[in-house]
C-alpha cells in the first residue's frame, strides 16, 4: 500500500542534510514523498556572491527545488515565513512576512495542519527536541509540528535525529589527527541531537546515498564562504566514495510516542495498515 510522508524544515537545505536518504527510499518503493519549509533561509550563510542582489531566500528555494526533484519529491511548499536567524538578536520582520520566530506556535500550528490535512499525510517528520543543534527555527519546528500532527490527527511522527554518541566518538578520534580552532566547542555535541538510547528508528538508506549527496550539492549557496572557514555542505559531499556510503547511508528518528521497550524499527511506514 502507498502511504504519504511529509518532511517538515526549518529552511532550504534540512531536506537534504537530515531526512534526504528516507524521502528518496519512500519515493523509490512507491510512496508519497513532500516536503514543506517555514522559512526560505534567507538569513543563511553564504557568500557575497550569492547575497549580492538581496535575494538570497529565492535562490535558496531554488535550490531546494533542484533538491528534491533528485530526491523524488513529489511537491514543494513554503509556509510563508521568514527566516530567524541565528541571533542573538532577532532581526525586524522583511516587508509583508513574520520572522518564524515571532509567529505563535498555535498559529503556525494551524498553517501546517491545513496542509497535512489537505495532503493526507500519514508520516510527519520533523525534528528531536534539541532542533539538533539548537537553532532557533529548528527547536520551533519540533514544538510546531508536535501540535500540527495532533490537530491533523497524523498517526505517525518521527523526529529526525543524529546518535550524538557517535558524533562525539566521531569528533574525538578526529582529534587525534587534526587541530580543532580554539573557537571549537566539543561539548556542545554532548548537548545536541539525541542519545542512542532514544532513538527508536534506524533507516538504511544506502542504496540512496548518492542521490542524497548530489541533492546536498544542490545547495551551493549553502557551501559558499567568503573565508577560509570551511562550510559543512562543502565539506560533506566531498567525502571519499566508499566511506561516504557509509556517512550517509543510515537516517536515524524518535518516535516520542513509541514504549520505550519497543525495538527498533527500520521502516518510517511500520505501524501503518
Amino acid at each position: 500500500m502507498s502511504h504519504t510522508v511529509l518532511a517538515f524544515h526549518a529552511h532550504p537545505d534540512d531536506e537534504a542534510l537530515l531526512t534526504g536518504g528516507t524521502l528518496a527510499r519512500a519515493a523509490a518503493e512507491g510512496h508519497r514523498a513532500l516536503v514543506a519549509v517555514a522559512t526560505d533561509g534567507d538569513l543563511g550563510l553564504a557568500s557575497s556572491a550569492y547575497r549580492a542582489d538581496g535575494d538570497l531566500g529565492r535562490r535558496r528555494m531554488a535550490e531546494l527545488a533542484a533538491s528534491c526533484r533528485i530526491l523524488g519529491v513529489s511537491a514543494v511548499e513554503h509556509l510563508g515565513w521568514a527566516d530567524s536567524g541565528l541571533g542573538p538578536d532577532l532581526l525586524d520582520d522583511p516587508p509583508g512576512r513574520v520572522r518564524f520566530a515571532r509567529v505563535p506556535d498555535e498559529e503556525a500550528a494551524d498553517r501546517l495542519a491545513e496542509t497535512l490535512a489537505r495532503e493526507r499525510v500519514d508520516v510527519l517528520l520533523s525534528y528531536d527536541e534539541n532542533g539538533g543543534y539548537g537553532h532557533p527555527d529548528h527547536v520551533k519546528v519540533h514544538r510546531v509540528a508536535a501540535l500540527a500532527a495532533r490537530r491533523a490527527g497524523i498517526p505517525i511522527v518521527l523526529e529526525a535525529t543524529i546518535p550524538r554518541d557517535a558524533i562525539c566518538r566521531a569528533l574525538d578520534l578526529a582529534a587525534k589527527v587534526y587541530r580543532f580552532p580554539p573557537e571549537f566547542d566539543r561539548s556542545s555535541f554532548e548537548r545536541a541531537f539525541s542519545p542512542r538510547s532514544a532513538i527508536t528508528h534506524r533507516i538504511s538508506v544506502m542504496a540512496y546515498a548518492a542521490r542524497k549527496r548530489r541533492a546536498m550539492r544542490a545547495h551551493a549557496s549553502q557551501a559558499s564562504a567568503d573565508g577560509d572557514a570551511p562550510r559543512t555542505l562543502d565539506l560533506l559531499p566531498k567525502i571519499p566514495w566508499p566511506l561516504s556510503t557509509l556517512v550517509f547511508g543510515r537516517e536515524w528518528y524518535v518516535d516520542p510516542a513509541r514504549p520505550p521497550d519497543a525495538p527498533i524499527a527500520y521502516d518510517i511506514f511500520s505501524g501503518l495498515e
